[in-house]
């Protein structure tokens, strides 16, 4: 494996580790439909969260940079496809988990809760 990959898999499991910490249930890891990922899909209370983990050497000042609309476009996708394939009826929430650091055993997070909003679509 790659180094950039196994670092991005590195952060991946702290986020992982972050959540499970803080009292989430973990439905999914790495969850796919068609050529869309979700990272994790958790849960808790009535929330159903879809939460996109970025990993970075260097620090990030603003979101956007990681976080563009093509990738909130396919995350929501994913996000509709994961709810028709289960039949769910939670209110849903997308997070951002923001690891960055030289190495994996020293990451600083930021936790982006309701990092963004599905727009409405009129029909």
């Amino acid at each position: 494996m790659a180094l950039h990959n196994l670092f991005g898999t590195k952060g991946e499991q702290a986020a992982f580790e972050l959540l499970l910490k803080n009292g989430y249930i973990i439905r999914e890891r790495n969850w796919r439909s068609d050529h869309h990922e979700v990272d994790i899909i958790a849960e808790k209370g009535n929330l159903l969260i879809f939460v996109e983990v970025k990993t970075r050497r260097e620090p990030v000042y603003d979101i956007n940079e990681v976080i563009t609309r093509k990738k909130i476009s396919n995350l929501i996708a994913a996000a509709n496809a994961y709810i028709a394939i289960h039949s769910l009826h939670h209110d849903i929430q997308f997070d951002v988990i923001l690891l960055t650091g030289e190495n994996e055993n020293d990451f600083t997070i930021e936790y982006i809760e309701d990092a963004f909003r599905a727009p409405l679509r009129s029909y």
